[in-house]
């Protein structure tokens, strides 16, 4: 059975002291469901330390933003999987909407990332998602549908059982812009069905799917009520704990 998550993409925010503040307000406030997993991705200077603070808490994990396509060697800047495992992560974002735009990560490349990470032991949270004008266009589900098949459609189906998938429209990125809860349940719909004509039914159906596009304490209850969101990527809410704990709170 599916889990309900809500990770936090904390991206390139907070300084040490604020990072470590936001997590012990978070740890020291939440109430988690049996049903329901909570995973938070700091910068990769605090993922040890606040690996070692959620270590003892039931359904708290923590997550890498990213990873590189190469095990180890002279790539100055880049951190491995083996070096994120190292740290007690348990998973790691890939594929997110400002990676592929901005250091034009393609779908061949993620695909190499996923299955490094798979290999190391980590899980993942897999990102998909079409810009304003591709869906105006209407080619969004084509889009979708090869962003997925391209990066992991060569995974198992024991290994596509340890990947999150998440769908964030770029064109409601930090922009304020929510897509409509019929706009989202419709792609989530139309993911679990590319997984289910690539894998089979059980796949399909357990797979977490999450919503990411400025999810926030006042759209996140109508998200999550729908049949096939399972939760959210939150990233400029997360930064407070007080609508980050709001957000976990509406399942």
């Amino acid at each position: 059975m599916r889990k309900n998550i809500v990770a936090a993409n904390w991206k390139m925010n907070l300084d040490r002291v604020q990072a470590i503040s936001l997590v012990d307000e978070i740890i020291s406030n939440i109430s988690i469901k049996p049903s329901t997993q909570v995973i938070l991705a700091p910068s990769y200077l605090y993922l040890y330390k606040v690996s070692k603070k959620c270590n003892d808490i039931e359904n708290i994990f923590v997550a890498a933003q990213n990873c590189s396509s190469e095990d180890n060697g002279a790539f100055t800047g880049e951190v491995s999987v083996n070096m994120i495992k190292s740290c007690n992560a348990d998973y790691v974002i890939i594929g997110h909407s400002e990676r592929r735009d901005k250091f034009n990560e393609s779908n061949n490349e993620l695909e190499i990332k996923v299955k490094k990470a798979l290999d190391t032991g980590l899980k993942v949270i897999f990102c998909c998602g079409e810009s304003l004008e591709q869906r105006n266009q209407e080619v969004h589900f084509k889009w979708i549908e090869n962003q997925i098949s391209e990066s992991l459609f060569t995974l198992s189906k024991k290994q596509i059982r340890n990947v999150v998938i998440a769908y964030e429209p770029i064109w409601a990125i930090g922009t304020g812009v929510t897509a409509t809860a019929k706009q989202a349940q419709e792609m989530h719909f139309f993911i679990r069905e590319i997984l289910l004509a690539r894998y089979d039914k059980d796949i399909s159906d357990n797979i977490s799917i999450l919503y990411g596009g400025s999810c926030n304490p006042t759209n996140a209850r109508e998200l999550f009520s729908q049949q096939d969101i399972d939760g959210g990527l939150v990233g400029g809410a997360s930064l407070s704990a007080d609508n980050f704990l709001a957000i976990t709170n509406s399942f």
